[in-house]
């Protein structure tokens, strides 16, 4: 039979990997509870928060083992969630053998994100379709497929260049902003208002937000209370960027609002 260290690791680096991937607290909790107890453990806490995992097993025994783990925040990757659920329910199956499991969850790890073109194509289409949404022309919906395309780009790069979220979330808002300025300086029949609308659609922290919500659901204050401020303090830079560029135009004339 697997020692207990053995089979605690695997059930944190599991709910490491889930965190990391942007799966929900109670879902992450809930699946390391549900591999413990697969693997005949008895004797166990687990305590997940937003970034970071507490778990201890068989406390009372001489083969005891705690862990504890911090997760930075990362970008959500749906694929690796959806990939790691999987593993949880195949190992409660008792489908799964502890070596098994491990050589598993590292296929789960190297489960690539969406390609750039993907993703950049993905925004285009993303933007033009809220900026129809909310009532825009099909100008309307031909700029923000561009400017979308554009953003995604240059989020791309402040990651290759391993600038901080929150400066990324500022910058881009103020590229957007720019963008949608000379768009409607172009002299095409466009609202300002559409464009910017349908183009801050994909930096909307809107899964961290229901997150937090889906937290406090579940009486779990403290993560809620996490979640939500980083969701808040994102929409702060939000605002912060698109408003910079709006200031500047009407202070150097007022002529476009």
């Amino acid at each position: 039979m697997a020692h207990t260290k053995e089979i605690l690791t695997l059930a944190v680096e599991i709910a490491d990997t889930m965190l990391r991937s942007g799966a929900e607290i109670y879902r992450v909790e809930d699946s390391v509870i549900h591999i413990l107890e697969a693997y005949g453990l008895e004797d166990f806490d687990v305590y997940v928060l937003s970034n970071g995992i507490f778990a201890s097993a068989n406390e009372n025994r001489e083969d005891a083992c705690s862990m504890v783990r911090h997760v930075p925040m990362a970008s959500t990757q749906l694929n690796r969630v959806v990939a790691l659920n999987q593993l949880v329910r195949d190992i409660c199956s008792h489908k799964c053998s502890l070596p098994e499991a491990n050589l598993r969850l590292q296929e789960c790890r190297c489960l690539p994100p969406f390609s750039p073109g993907t993703t950049i194509l993905a925004c285009g289409v993303v933007c033009a379709a809220f900026s129809f949404l909310f009532g825009g022309s099909p100008p309307d919906g031909l700029f923000s497929f561009c400017i979308g395309l554009l953003e995604q780009l240059f989020v791309l790069t402040c990651k290759k260049y391993k600038v901080p979220r929150f400066l990324t979330t500022v910058y881009t808002s103020v590229v957007i902003s720019l963008l949608c300025i000379l768009s409607v300086m172009t002299g095409l029949p466009l609202h300002h208002d559409k464009l910017v609308v349908g183009s801050i659609m994909p930096i909307v922290p809107g899964i961290v937000f229901t997150t937090s919500i889906r937290d406090f659901y579940n009486e779990d204050y403290l993560s809620g209370s996490i979640h939500l401020i980083d969701a808040l303090f994102t929409a702060l830079c939000i605002a912060v960027g698109v408003s910079l560029p709006i200031l500047l135009f009407r202070y150097l004339g007022g002529f476009l609002f």
